[in-house]
């Protein structure tokens, strides 16, 4: 956000009012001033009608039509964010009172020679019902939000306010009737324009065109033909005997918001930063690198995870086949083996009993020599012993690969 040295980021407010705030945003670039543009359009929650039941529908508009006129109505939605759920996080089934909001419109004419305006203020919110031929909802699941909720939640905005003109619907006659029933949900601009808070967001940067960002499009003299905005009085103008500057960015934004009701201006834009804020974390903690995993498969430390692999602890003696007085994998050719398990006696040991895999002896194992007896020379796999083992040379004994 800062754009030089020990600058840090300026908010100076010069309107507030109900609906809409003007204010200058100085010491940030300008990705920085369009991303809270953007935010404060599309990314702050509010409630709208998003589902219409139409019962009866006399008038010459079509149901689409006026649907549409009904899902552009803006509802109060002060603290939405808390208020209310969204519909796929909540734990019903299809809705409740958590996570919508029902409105009626039921009216009709009955005077002659009067043409009646359908307005915003007709819609009444009452409770909202579960779909189904079943009960109501349980009154209580743990929730919070319908003690969050002001007093004209999901109301149309302006509804019993003299000074807020209502939003017309549609007009009928006599003998037509309107009936419909309307269920309100939390949803983001970015999935319809409905659920946007604002009717306008709009900054502007440079009024002097001094970055030359803007090219104006003229006949005799740009600046005749081109008044200047009432911002232009907040910085000096340009002057034709300064070089340009190549490497100028600009630093000073004029915003102006102007929201629909739904929210107020003041909340609109701190919504806008929190959301903004939580977005740039978001990203930060994304692109922090993982850590690396521990590689099981190679040394450094004891324990079955570090050290030796698969867990072993450290042999006392040689390993396979290794000529060491200790046992081993492939036997010793010294005399006095009588037989041997997975790994062979010692040299000049004393017989251990039956014979296991590849081991020489009596008892015979895996590729072991035919009628063996005690102090046979016998190997184990591939031995080039004169006695018989898997693939041994020698044609004397059978066993495997015998010619």
């Amino acid at each position: 956000m800062q754009t030089s040295g020990t600058s840090e980021p300026i908010v100076r407010i010069r309107d507030l009012k109900k609906n809409s705030v003007n204010f200058v945003l100085q010491n940030v670039d300008l990705a920085f001033a369009n991303s809270f543009r953007r935010v404060m359009i599309a990314d702050i929650p509010t409630v709208a009608i998003d589902m219409v039941e139409i019962e009866t529908n006399t008038t010459v508009l079509p149901d689409e039509f006026i649907a549409h006129r009904l899902g552009m109505i803006p509802l109060v939605s002060t603290a939405c964010d808390e208020a209310m759920r969204y519909t796929r996080d909540c734990t019903c089934e299809v809705r409740c009172q958590y996570c919508a909001i029902e409105l009626h419109l039921n009216i009709a004419c009955h005077e002659a020679g009067r043409t009646m305006d359908v307005t915003s203020n007709m819609l009444d919110v009452v409770p909202t019902s579960k779909p189904g031929a079943y009960g109501n909802f349980e009154q209580d699941d743990g929730g919070e939000e319908l003690a969050k909720r002001v007093e004209n939640f999901g109301h149309p905005v302006g509804k019993g306010d003299p000074d807020v003109p209502p939003i017309l619907i549609c007009k009928i006659r006599k003998g037509q009737e309107l009936k419909v029933r309307c269920i309100a949900k939390k949803g983001l601009a970015k999935e319809h324009a409905k659920w946007s808070p604002c009717a306008a967001v709009s900054f502007e940067y440079d009024p002097h065109n001094k970055l030359r960002h803007t090219s104006y499009w003229y006949e005799y003299d740009a600046r005749a033909e081109w008044p200047l905005s009432e911002n232009a009085k907040e910085e000096e103008p340009p002057r034709d005997d300064l070089p340009f500057d190549y490497n100028a960015k600009p630093n000073k934004f004029y915003m102006e918001v102007e929201t629909d009701g739904s929210l107020g201006a003041q909340e609109v834009v701190q919504k806008g930063l929190q959301e903004l804020q939580t977005k740039l974390a978001n990203l930060i903690v994304g692109l922090k690198p993982e850590p690396p995993e521990a590689d099981v498969f190679q040394g450094g430390g004891g324990g079955a995870l570090g050290g030796q692999p698969n867990g072993h602890e450290p042999a006392q003696t040689g390993g396979w086949g290794a000529p060491s007085p200790a046992t081993s994998w492939s036997p010793t050719r010294a005399g006095g083996g009588g037989g041997g398990g997975w790994s062979p006696t010692r040299a000049g040991g004393a017989p251990t009993g039956a014979g296991g895999w590849g081991s020489p002896g009596t008892g015979g194992g895996w590729g072991a020599p035919a009628g063996g007896a005690g102090g046979s020379t016998a190997g184990s796999w591939g031995s080039p012993s004169s006695g018989q083992g898997w693939g041994s040379p020698s044609q004397q004994q059978n066993g495997w690969n015998v010619g």
